[in-house]
């Protein structure tokens, strides 16, 4: 296994990204970026040997400085919505960034995905990756609290690429942290056809603005039912109004401990990924608004998926759920895996 390191551009302000290429003795690749602690490119073969790019993403530094649609990026403070933009700690009033109308998305409008982090390789026997750091300063986006916060990725011979996040605050804040990763199994074309399993036996309920209504439904024989594998397009247009799947499942098991989440087969190309996480829920996202333009790297809609692991969305105001506070003296942590391999 090895690691590689290479110049990747400059931001408008000056600063130097770099490029990281991590390859295990199969020659199978990951690329990450540390700006927004990026994963740019996933290279993994199919059923007769060959490399594909699954992840969705910009050859060049240009397309991640523009407004896109969270491409591989790590999202932060709190990922997904918060109604209103507001919530309360011990009494007092929050309001942070209201970037997606009345409400706030994936940590506001310059948010974790849009900053540089410091970023080191690591390489052990058993896997190469780079750990990267992010100081994020009371007040920012309107969140209470100093938040130091870590994600190492790795990558191993058995084509698993990890991020393991945890973070401190020095006074109590509210974290929500995801990837964002959009992938497409066969490299191109459509993620309709895409096999998908989700080991989930509830969603949660949403109003039209997809903030949680604070209640959690049962999927069966509902258009959400991915318990048995099936071809995402296969209902997606009973879902009009969100254009496709938006939705945020109560992974099954105990949270905190790694278990299987979901299983996406592309059955042309053989290839497979399974998703392990910690993190109690995960949001299946079908790309319902890329546009096929530029600020979407020319994907149209429905050509990859998201499978984003996270606490519940709007969580800070929704006291039956799994809490995102974190308080000074606790450590958040969470992992998540994704294993690629062929069916």
């Amino acid at each position: 296994m090895k690691i590689e390191q290479f110049p990747f551009g400059m931001t408008t302000d000056g600063q130097p990204v770099t490029r990281f290429k991590l390859t295990n003795d199969h020659g199978n690749s990951v690329e990450l970026i540390d700006r927004g602690a990026t994963i740019v490119s996933v290279n993994v073969p199919d059923r007769e040997g060959k490399l594909a790019n699954v992840n969705l993403g910009f050859s060049s530094l240009e397309g991640y400085l523009q407004r896109h649609p969270y491409f591989g990026s790590t999202v932060g403070r709190v990922c997904n919505r918060i109604a209103n933009g507001q919530f309360s700690i011990d009494g007092r009033q929050y309001q942070v960034a209201k970037n997606l109308g009345a409400h706030h998305l994936h940590g506001g409008l310059v948010a974790f995905d849009a900053l540089m982090w410091t970023a080191e390789p690591i390489q052990t026997p058993s896997h190469v990756g780079v750990r990267m750091r992010l100081v994020s300063p009371d007040g920012d986006e309107g969140y209470p609290g100093k938040l130091d916060t870590t994600v190492e990725f790795t990558w191993n011979d058995d084509n698993e690429l990890a991020y393991a996040f945890t973070a401190q605050t020095d006074a109590p804040t509210h974290l929500n942290l995801t990837n964002h990763a959009y992938w497409n199994l066969a490299g191109s074309g459509t993620a309709r056809t895409h096999i998908v399993t989700i080991q989930a036996d509830q969603s949660l309920e949403v109003n039209d603005d997809l903030i949680p209504t604070g209640r959690q439904i049962d999927v069966a024989g509902s258009v959400l039912d991915f318990r048995e594998p099936q071809a995402i397009g296969d209902r997606i247009d009973q879902l009009p109004e969100t254009k496709g799947y938006d939705h945020c499942y109560v992974v099954r098991g105990t949270p905190g401990q790694l278990r299987s989440a979901a299983l996406a087969v592309d059955p042309s190309s053989g290839r497979t990924m399974e998703v392990l996480t910690t993190q109690p829920c995960m949001q299946l996202y079908t790309g319902n608004h890329l546009s096929g333009q530029a600020d979407a790297g020319g994907f149209g809609q429905h050509e990859a998926f998201c499978f984003e692991t996270q606490h519940p969305p709007d969580a800070a105001n929704q006291p039956a759920f799994a809490s995102t506070r974190l308080n000074p003296g606790e450590t958040f942590r969470e992992t998540t895996v994704h294993r690629f391999g062929l069916a």
